[in-house]
């Protein structure tokens, strides 16, 4: 039976006031500026509360582009095998223009179908990467525009988080659970989010200084070092853009992250949440690196959606990002498993396959991060989780031990 509370995402100033944070805090959208929304079919309220703050707050134009996850059912079923790799050119135009255009970006994370396409061929799921498409990496790394990715909560994904409560329980625990995370139940978020953003990018300092020649993670399942460049830097939390604005590229955030040496990553690993890749949720994940490249994938669910992934092209089975999570955020203290990247892996250190962050090395090493049509998260820490540093004779320093920063 239901509990009779009201969700906080029922009410319009709730809603309002989380789009007021996303566009003016962690967006940062300028007067005169464009606004680019990328959305999916069933999250339209958040994403019109969302425009509407784009004009409050001065937007010169509000692009919404809305993806429907039954239409890419639809094409996974029926299209020929060969055409579901083509993207339209126009779709890596848009990302494009707007970059040039020096606009604002918000996406909307979260399922709004989970499951839509669990019964189709895992392998054909993994050859259709829309919505993503390569241009947007491109545009990150040129620092053109200023973007953030935001939760958006649905009734269907509140569901999948909490199976075992009453649907509309659900519902209202989902929705407290982001206004936790993105500090709206703050007195004053914006001032929160400030304190944190100091807190890790103090951390991503520290471990920047250290100048270490690896990582390696340790735990059940799990040894795994991952080689770092010479002028690898971590960051975290805040990002400028080349006109000087800065911005917070994930709301919430609680990673600081580099961009790894693509050649040195051995060992294996074993994610610590399920991870929700192309509509598909893979489900006991185990990676196996030889010399930087991905040598086995295995999975208790839809292994072969990330093999596809990982085969797309010459790159996409090494690292393009190593990031670390402390204990002291918000998102894993609620041990809970969102079935979305963009907060599980804010719960735990994580590593990505595929293109890497060129801001995270100097101009004299962009040549050298890996570059890729894909950018897959997967997340390998937890508690159990040790990470090291080593330095070029192999000598260990702890660096994250029990959730706290050693260094």
């Amino acid at each position: 039976m239901s509990s009779g509370k009201r969700a906080a995402f029922d009410d319009p100033e709730i809603v309002e006031r989380f789009a007021d944070l996303v566009i003016k805090t962690a967006a940062n959208l300028q007067p005169g500026q464009l606004l680019a929304i990328g959305s999916e079919i069933g999250k339209e309220t958040v994403t019109r509360a969302l425009a509407a703050a784009g004009y409050r707050h001065g937007a010169k134009f509000v692009d919404v582009a809305y993806f429907d996850l039954h239409v890419k059912r639809a094409r996974l079923q029926y299209a020929a095998d060969d055409t579901l790799d083509y993207v339209p050119p126009w779709y890596g135009e848009r990302i494009l223009e707007l970059g040039r255009a020096r606009a604002a970006r918000v996406g909307l994370s979260g399922p709004a179908h989970p499951g839509l396409l669990s019964d189709l061929d895992p392998s054909r799921v993994g050859r259709d990467q829309l919505p993503a498409v390569r241009e947007t990496g491109k545009v990150v790394n040129e620092r053109t525009t200023n973007w953030t990715a935001v939760p958006c909560p649905t009734r269907p994904w509140a569901e999948l988080v909490h199976p075992d409560l009453d649907p509309e329980d659900a519902w209202v625990k989902l929705c407290d659970q982001i206004l936790h995370v993105c500090r709206l139940d703050t007195e004053d978020p914006i001032a929160a989010w400030s304190e944190r953003a100091e807190v890790l990018v103090s951390a991503a300092g520290r471990v920047t200084e250290r100048r270490f020649d690896a990582l390696r993670f340790v735990g059940p399942g799990t040894d795994l070092t991952v080689g770092l460049l010479p002028t690898s830097k971590f960051l975290a939390a805040r990002f400028e853009t080349v006109d000087g604005i800065t911005h917070l590229p994930n709301l919430p955030s609680e990673e600081i992250f580099t961009s790894p040496d693509p050649t040195r990553a051995d060992g294996v690993v074993r994610a610590t949440k399920p991870l929700v890749l192309g509509g598909s949720i893979i489900r006991g994940l185990e990676v196996e690196f030889r010399e930087g490249r991905v040598v086995r994938i295995d999975a208790q669910e839809n292994a072969e959606v990330l093999r596809s992934y990982a085969a797309r092209d010459e790159n996409a089975n090494r690292l393009g990002e190593t990031a670390l999570v402390d204990g002291d955020g918000r998102i894993g203290a609620l041990d809970t498993v969102f079935f979305d990247t963009l907060l599980d892996e804010n719960a735990a250190s994580h590593i990505a396959l595929g293109h890497a962050y060129q801001m995270c090395v100097d101009e004299s090493e962009v040549g050298k991060v890996n570059d890729s049509t894909i950018h897959v998260d997967f997340m390998i820490g937890s508690s159990e989780v040790r990470v090291l540093g080593l330095d070029a004779a192999g000598t260990e320093t702890p660096v994250l031990v029990d959730g706290a920063w050693q260094v």
